[in-house]
């Protein structure tokens, strides 16, 4: 991978309860319920490439709404459920790819979503 390409900043989130400074779930004292949130897990180096035609028609042999490939370095914590926040457009991650299972970069597929 060449680390000249990745050269736009992603935000990863992940769904998860809000905390307090210890790391402890806040509850609402009354009624004991707990609040969740997109909480923000890294801000790395990326490449996002929305896809062109033929590789539009392509994914959507797989996946009807993949719109954009994001290249990145790997991370092992990255999970399908946790989203991509670029530049104020948010994507819902559809596969993780670990091309030639190297460890050294991943490919996310993913769909654009609505805020």
């Amino acid at each position: 991978m060449q680390a000249g390409r990745l050269d736009q900043r992603i935000t990863i989130e992940r769904w998860d309860y809000l905390r307090d400074s210890n790391g402890e779930v806040i509850q609402d004292p009354l009624t004991g319920e707990t609040t969740q949130l997109w909480v923000e897990i890294a801000r790395v180096w990326a490449a996002v490439e929305p896809l062109n035609g033929r590789e539009f028609i392509a994914a959507q042999a797989v996946q009807s709404e993949i719109t954009t490939r994001i290249r990145m370095r790997y991370r092992a914590d990255l999970q399908p459920a946790d989203r991509i926040d670029h530049e104020g457009t948010l994507y819902d991650i559809q596969s993780i790819i670990n091309p030639r299972s190297g460890d050294a970069e991943l490919v996310l597929m993913c769909k654009a979503v609505a805020g």
